[in-house]
């Protein structure tokens, strides 16, 4: 069995952020999110790992490499333009050969990974496997319609959805699907959708099983996704991922589940409350409130200030008085407090920022 994961703009919906590098690249809980999807691969057993690149392509070959650290074997993919998953499909024909393969969309995080859907291919080999889950607002997700355990309808973001059962971006497929997806023609979108090809290779009398997704899934496509996220991930991340190394002063109060990487400082007076996670080289001066569910990139710094909730890229520094909330803020950025009264803000920055509060 092989893998595909989407990275590098399949027309996702964030909403351009001026980070250097691509969406698929920001970190949650200090890990760029594509690497989520290529340790659930790893996982599931699954060795070669077809990445499919769109047009934004910046860091992502320079961050996997060739997949040994994840204990893959990773073989890059010219999308270009992107026309649909399914067309992402198309281009890795060659690469999948008649394998089955799990496709995975590098903007998703799912708590559970990719093993159930493995796990039940393995047990009843059926022609695909798609995961479902019900959410809030089905219009933006492709949407299964169930008749029992037989799918009535599959529609991509429809306006006036039959169901609140999203597909989540996670598929299964034996090659049945090549043949269905090569008699497609574009949605009214211009591009060809997976979710009609499910539907189509369904319609042939082919298996297609659903895999509800059990734990969390989170679509990162807004920015408050992200933050969701982000939350998420800090909330059920196993004790061993909050070590504590660097520099600590005695008198600096660390509560609940903080990580501190290697070569960072604490300085004393500072309150840090979990779970936060902060990466390496970074400065805590005097002062600083940090936390809950926060994450700090590599070489950033808080002085003197309040962060909260917030997911703080590598390079910022932030200087107090200042209060920064529910925030994503971008590489190299510096924010200054006033004279006076803290500031209260709440920030999507991009890389290079400079801010006085």
């Amino acid at each position: 069995m092989k893998g595909l994961i989407l990275a590098g703009g399949h027309g996702t919906r964030l909403r351009p952020l001026t980070f250097s590098g691509n969406k698929h690249m920001i970190p949650i809980a200090n890990e760029p999110i594509l690497f989520y999807g290529l340790r659930h691969l790893a996982r599931a057993g699954i060795r070669e790992v077809g990445v499919i690149l769109g047009p934004i392509q910046e860091g992502i070959r320079e961050a996997i490499g060739n997949g040994s650290d994840f204990g893959l074997e990773v073989t890059y993919i010219e999308q270009g333009a992107p026309k649909g998953l399914a067309q992402a499909v198309q281009c890795a024909r060659a690469f999948l050969s008649d394998d089955p393969f799990v496709m995975y969309l590098g903007d998703n995080l799912l708590q559970q990974g990719v093993r159930p859907f493995v796990d039940l291919y393995e047990a009843e080999h059926p022609d695909a496997v798609v995961g479902a889950t019900p959410v809030a607002e089905p219009r933006h997700y492709g949407v299964l319609e169930l008749d029992g355990d037989r799918i009535a309808s599959i529609e991509e973001k429809p306006a006036q959805p039959k169901s609140n059962l999203a597909l989540i971006g996670v598929y299964l497929f034996t090659p049945a699907i090549h043949p269905i997806i090569d008699q497609l023609t574009p949605s009214r979108r211009g591009e060809l959708e997976i979710t009609e090809a499910i539907w189509q290779l369904h319609r042939a009398g082919r298996r297609v099983r659903v895999q509800r997704v059990e734990g969390w899934w989170k679509d990162t496509g807004l920015p408050g996704d992200l933050l969701d996220a982000n939350d998420l991930v800090l909330d059920t991340l196993p004790g061993s991922a909050f070590l504590r190394q660097g520099t600590i002063d005695p008198s600096a109060k660390l509560i609940g589940s903080v990580g501190v990487g290697a070569d960072s400082v604490i300085e004393g007076d500072c309150e840090i409350r979990g779970p936060v996670l902060i990466g390496r080289n970074v400065r805590i001066g005097r002062g600083a409130r940090i936390g809950p569910r926060t994450a700090l990139g590599n070489g950033s710094a808080v002085e003197g200030a309040e962060v909260r909730r917030s997911i703080v890229l590598e390079g910022t520094r932030i200087e107090g008085p200042v209060r920064v909330h529910d925030s994503i803020i971008g590489r190299n950025v510096v924010i200054r407090g006033g004279s006076g009264a803290p500031a209260e803000l709440t920030l999507i920055v991009g890389d290079a920022a400079q801010i006085r509060a």
